[in-house]
């Protein structure tokens, strides 16, 4: 497995349009391939958009859901796909988190994606992933679950070659997700790490009417 890892960049970051350029530079080999660029919404689709204009690729998204911890929904103790498969972080056992708990957290989470996905078909189907390169996109990453769900979905849809590009993670996580890729793109792995955010300026929250609005000016494929 090929590693395309961290260049020498800044481990701070003005703000995620700022952390997509970077990852592009970092992505050039894909640039006559035809990739087809997965964000993770709402907060990677503008550096999808980025990623996949610098590209020349199609641009589209993933849809998983974070199971977050029972007291702190921020912090990520599994996710869920769109086609409803819970993957669950190690540390579940080992706090003794109730199953019932995740199974009922990630109905609530698969709820929100199937409300995403009927707003954005519309605007924007869906894109088979089946044969091309896949570059899925995050912002950061923390405990690897939403992405790592991410990646496993894409797995079983047979793209030719599946790449998982973030600006930002810890090491730990980053040596969990090298199995389920065949590229890992990154720009800082930073110790220690408490959150993404910590690392831009600018973190605002993406909201649904930038997602739309992203969709609806991204062109179809040809």
């Amino acid at each position: 497995m090929e590693d395309l890892s961290a260049r020498t960049v800044p481990e701070h970051f003005a703000n995620r349009e700022a952390a997509a350029e970077l990852l592009a530079l970092s992505l050039a080999a894909y640039d006559d391939k035809y990739p087809l660029v997965l964000a993770i919404p709402r907060g990677a689709l503008p550096m999808g958009r980025i990623i996949a204009n610098t590209l020349h690729g199609d641009l589209d998204v993933v849809l998983v859901r974070k199971i977050g911890a029972p007291g702190n929904p921020e912090y990520a103790i599994g996710a869920v796909d769109e086609d409803g498969r819970i993957w669950t972080d190690p540390i579940v056992s080992r706090l003794g988190i109730d199953g019932q708990y995740i199974r009922d957290e990630a109905a609530r989470q698969l709820e929100v994606i199937k409300a995403r996905r009927a707003q954005y078909t519309p605007i924007h189907p869906a894109i088979d992933p089946q044969g091309r390169i896949v570059i899925v996109v995050d912002d950061g990453v923390a405990t690897g679950a939403t992405l790592g769900a991410a990646l496993r979905l894409l797995r079983q849809q047979r793209p030719a070659r599946l790449i998982a590009a973030f600006a930002v993670a810890p090491p730990d996580t980053i040596a969990r997700l090298r199995p389920l890729a065949d590229d890992l793109v990154y720009l800082a792995a930073p110790e220690p790490f408490r959150a993404v955010g910590e690392f831009f300026t600018d973190f605002r929250e993406i909201k649904d009417d930038e997602v739309l609005q992203i969709l609806r000016e991204t062109p179809p494929p040809v």
